[in-house]
């Protein structure tokens, strides 16, 4: 019966539908829990910023296994993997509804993360296998589909929950796309069998578990207890090591987790560093704004979710522009001004105070949103142009924990500048609007680097992913070192 059913329905169809429904729950569940946090910390009797964990724990357990997911969907089949994560992250959910204290809700953010984390690159996988090179540009509006929805109903009903009713509902509202997409997911998702897999990388995937881990809880640490502390110094430091030593490993290893040697393909290389490092600054402001517009700026939580869902009609609307721009410049220039933009945005977003127009704060995040649409979808297509398609799983979970990484890291680092002045000044724990304009600066830096790694990228690269391009058409463009 099952075997009927699944032949009943287009495989691209099936695919489409569940990567958008396993994304939407992913990023939803990402953006929506921001304007939740000073109730959460209120109700467990904490500081606003000592809740960053419970962006950031399940940021870094879902960079840790997404490493993990390529493996675990050629030895057990991407099918089953796909409906075990999606049944793990809409447990987890339940789970984090029903959290008694703060480590508890932290806990279960965790385990969420690890369902959270498999769901986006095996689904990414699927979908790269049923589409072809030429038809990326057609897999990447699948792509921005939740990209953009997510972030635009996450603010505004994160905010409604929170004054209506209680933060547990943030949770709670994932339980019934989870159901039915698995449901949806268990008749038609056809199973394509397993692949060679080879041993599982044990040593590095705990050396990526640990590292990343006590990096990111040192800089989520930070906040509270400065960026002098012993602790966080020790943990900041032993995560850098331990993160070297697995670079070491994966390299010299014949059947790494982490395959790095991916990232000797130039436009790879590049284009998941760009993803990284603007991700880490998007995410990081989205996640400092929310408790500076209500913490120190005064705002109700449903108002500033209305107010930061203009940055997901931005990227939304950006999104539906990109795959022209795509076409007509190429991701390079496309990459390079789009990142460009954003930064300028977040310098301007860092000079909103108390007498700012709510209309000019939207507009400033409109902005912001309208070049990230942008930056997400040449991401997401020309990644992969020069990989063959056999390496398209292993380097979903590469790109993807790239991206996971920085917004854990995003999220950790500005938490810790927003609160760096309240540290100084003898008040951990109370955002400062003078914290929220430095985390912007910071912010705003680190998107001057995605821009310069942007000009790095080669049009001709991508001529795989552009319709009717070969890659002579590029051949005039300046050529970039390969180290």
């Amino acid at each position: 019966m099952t075997h009927t059913v699944t032949r009943s329905l287009p495989p691209k169809l099936v695919v489409s539908v569940l990567t958008v429904a396993a994304m939407f729950v992913s990023i939803l569940d990402a953006t929506i829990v921001n304007v939740t946090l000073p109730a959460v910390g209120t109700t467990f009797g904490v500081p606003a910023t000592a809740t960053d964990m419970v962006v950031a724990g399940y940021l870094v357990s879902a960079a840790t296994v997404i490493p993990a997911s390529g493996w675990l969907g050629d030895r057990f089949g991407e099918r089953q993997v796909f409906l075990f994560a999606l049944a793990l992250f809409t447990t987890a959910s339940a789970l984090c509804a029903l959290a008694w204290s703060l480590p508890m809700l932290v806990g279960f953010r965790v385990v969420q993360g690890l369902g959270g984390g498999m769901l986006t690159p095996v689904a990414m996988s699927m979908l790269f296998r049923c589409f072809g090179l030429a038809e990326r540009i057609r897999a990447a509006r699948v792509l921005v589909v939740p990209t953009a929805l997510a972030p635009a109903l996450g603010p505004v009903l994160g905010g409604l929950l929170v004054d209506v009713a209680s933060w547990r509902w943030v949770f709670a509202v994932n339980l019934p796309i989870g159901v039915l997409a698995w449901m949806f997911g268990a008749l038609f998702l056809v199973d394509r069998g397993k692949q060679a897999a080879g041993r599982f990388d044990v040593t590095g995937f705990l050396l990526a578990a640990t590292g990343l881990a006590l990096v990111t809880f040192s800089l989520g640490e930070a906040a509270s207890r400065g960026w002098g502390s012993a602790t966080v110094l020790a943990c900041g430091v032993g995560g850098l090591v331990l993160i070297v030593i697995l670079a070491a490993v994966e390299l010299g290893g014949a059947e790494p987790m982490l395959d790095l040697r991916l990232f000797g393909d130039r436009m790879f290389r590049t284009v998941t560093l760009v993803s990284l490092t603007s991700t880490a600054a998007f995410l990081g402001v989205l996640y400092v704004f929310p408790l500076t517009y209500q913490r120190v700026l005064g705002a109700s939580a449903t108002a500033t979710g209305l107010t930061a869902f203009s940055e997901a009609i931005g990227v939304m609307v950006g999104a539906q522009l990109a795959g022209r721009v795509y076409v007509a410049i190429g991701p390079r220039r496309q990459l390079a001004l789009a990142v460009a933009a954003a930064a300028v945005a977040m310098v301007l977003f860092g000079l909103v105070d108390a007498a700012t127009s709510p209309w000019v704060v939207r507009s400033i995040l409109f902005g912001m949103g309208l070049a990230m649409g942008n930056v997400m979808h040449a991401t997401q297509t020309a990644a992969f142009a020069t990989l063959p398609m056999a390496k398209t799983g292993v380097a979903s979970a590469l790109f993807n924990c790239g991206r996971q990484v920085g917004a854990a890291l995003g999220v950790a680092v500005l938490s810790g500048v927003l609160a760096g002045p309240a540290v100084a000044a003898g008040s951990p724990g109370v955002p400062t609007l003078d914290g929220y304009r430095l985390a912007c600066v910071v912010a705003a830096g680190v998107m001057v680097v995605a821009a310069g790694l942007g000009l790095r990228v080669r049009d001709a690269d991508a001529a795989s992913t552009l319709p009717g391009v070969k890659p002579e058409s590029y051949a005039a463009e300046p050529a970039v070192v390969d180290e």
